[in-house]
């Protein structure tokens, strides 16, 4: 326990700190999802993350993605792990520097009770939907968050008792409804809350 812990379990209780505590999630991806996601999960008490991608930080990357001008040309993964730790140098960041794919996906979050996608593109989406959607993990997506405006269309749905789906399933990152930050971290903040939600429900 440090500091941080200290004022969290003023919050959530020692037993429920504890129980957050003990689960390790896996994101895959960290932009604008992904590393917002992130710190909210660390914020919320979360210790063990196993984050993977094989991006690094751009200056596009700014307007939304939980990163600073100075890590440009950074691996995405060694940069927020490093923002992470300034949250809380008790975490423990497994950061994976490699595109997730059908035949990796399985190796890279074993050990993860949760699974978040965090991916922009829709191929990747249904590639680790079809790995986890009926795994056995807690497994988190979304789709549709870009654009502004009608933040309420950004929507929590269960698919089933362990797959959630968060947005407004139309939205997608395009001519006219680029990817801002507001969309993106309501987004973000609903995965990491299902996630939270899921772990204390037991």
């Amino acid at each position: 326990m440090n500091l941080f812990e200290d004022a969290l379990e003023r919050y959530l209780g020692a037993e429920r700190l504890r129980v957050i505590q003990g689960v390790r999630v896996g994101i895959a991806g960290a932009g604008g999802l992904g590393s917002n996601v992130a710190f909210n999960l660390v914020r919320s008490g979360f210790r063990h993350l196993t984050i993977c991608d094989f991006d690094k930080v751009e200056a596009s990357n700014l307007n939304r993605q939980f990163y600073f001008s100075d890590q440009i040309g950074q691996p995405k993964v060694l940069a927020l792990q490093a923002n992470l730790l300034r949250i809380n140098a008790a975490i423990a960041v497994a950061p994976r520097e490699v595109r997730v794919t059908a035949e990796n996906a399985g190796a890279l979050f074993a050990g993860c009770a949760v699974v978040v996608e965090a991916f922009d593109q829709a191929p990747a989406k249904r590639m680790l939907a079809e790995a986890y959607a009926r795994s056995g993990v807690f497994y988190v997506s979304a789709s549709g968050l870009a654009g502004w405006g009608n933040a309420d269309a950004i929507v929590t749905r269960k698919v089933h008792e362990t797959f959630t789906l968060i947005g407004d399933g139309v939205t997608a990152a395009g001519p006219g409804t680029p990817p801002c930050s507001p969309r993106v971290n309501v987004a973000a903040a609903k995965q990491a809350d299902a996630v939270l939600a899921w772990v204390l429900r037991g």
